[in-house]
């Protein structure tokens, strides 16, 4: 698959973020993508301030990306879906992130969709490692 993302001379916008992320979904793999593809993927600058209390984030920057919604293996067990399922991305801690760290943009979006599909089905860490090193 080619890359449509584009190279930047200024910090990515959301807009710029949200074609990243697409990418990154589409490249995710089909075992994982199938199941989510009625998860909303929204990109955002920060967390909100109930995210930042409910999270009890030390600073705004601490968080990635955040799934909510209704994790599916409580699905499983009869519980009722409370809202729809979404995957926010927080386009300036991620973008710290990548300028700390040096990694490519798109490795670093994809990591943290995966991470959030993986929340979407109650997976572990160890889980969401392993399908990312499949990835």
């Amino acid at each position: 698959m080619s890359r449509v993302i584009p190279h930047h001379s200024t910090p990515p916008s959301c807009a710029d973020l949200e074609t990243i992320a697409a990418a990154a979904f589409a490249d995710i793999p089909e075992e994982l993508r199938r199941y989510a593809a009625d998860v909303v993927i929204r990109v955002e600058d920060f967390p909100d301030e109930e995210v930042e209390r409910e999270m009890d984030l030390e600073s705004p920057f601490d968080l990635l990306g955040l799934y909510r919604g209704t994790a599916q293996d409580i699905m499983a067990f009869g519980g009722a879906p409370s809202s729809v399922d979404m995957i926010f991305l927080y386009r300036r801690p991620i973008l710290d992130y990548w300028c700390e760290t040096g990694e490519d943009l798109s490795s670093v979006v994809k990591h943290v969709l995966i991470h959030e599909i993986g929340h979407h089905f109650g997976l572990s860490d160890d889980d969401m490692e392993r399908i990312e090193d499949e990835a």
